[in-house]
């Protein structure tokens, strides 16, 4: 799905260039040009989210663990860990930590049909799970550290909890700002 929406976004693009088509703008909405090297390392981020993610299932939970230091974790810690490691590996800086109040104002709401790695999937109360990998049949896998259970644990979208409790408490589906990311 994620392939056939790029390439349909490749060919409205080429298109409107062939064209020359030049659209009346709202300034207010006008966001400076992202160099083609800053739009590779984001995608390269994303590229990074499953493998880091993965490092961390099983960890034992902890209130306000930093599995990077202590090896124990939170969720607001481990949603910092994942994104840590991965902007690293892109050659980005991930903003910082932030307690998970302050980490859902600094994320966008999004459709379902726009969920890319990373991406967060968040309950009404405020309750949140990364989404850390999208297979090519669309079931996605999630990570969040439960209290109940004292780790971080994964869990797919095919399994009965994703119906009958994730998606029934649904608020929606959010991604980082790109302020997050530099």
């Amino acid at each position: 799905m994620k392939k056939h929406i790029i390439v349909t976004l490749c060919l409205l693009l080429n298109t409107v260039c062939a064209w020359g088509v030049q659209f009346d703008k709202d300034p207010s909405t006008d966001k400076p040009d992202v160099p083609a090297s800053v739009s590779t390392a984001r995608e390269v981020f994303r590229q990074n989210i499953p493998a880091a993610a993965r490092q961390f299932i099983g960890t034992p939970y902890e209130y306000g663990g930093n599995p990077l230091t202590s090896g124990t974790t939170d969720n607001s810690y481990l949603f910092f860990a994942i994104y840590t490691t991965a902007a690293q590996q892109a050659d980005l800086t991930y903003h910082g930590y932030l307690p998970m109040a302050r980490l859902l104002k600094n994320v966008r709401q999004i459709d379902e049909s726009q969920v890319q790695k990373g991406d967060l999937m968040v309950l009404d109360n405020q309750l949140a799970a990364m989404i850390f990998d999208i297979e090519d049949t669309g079931r996605i896998h999630l990570i969040y550290t439960s209290e109940k259970r004292r780790q971080v644990i994964s869990f797919h979208s095919d399994n009965p909890v994703f119906d009958a409790f994730w998606l029934k408490n649904l608020n929606g589906f959010f991604r980082l700002k790109e302020v997050m990311l530099r």
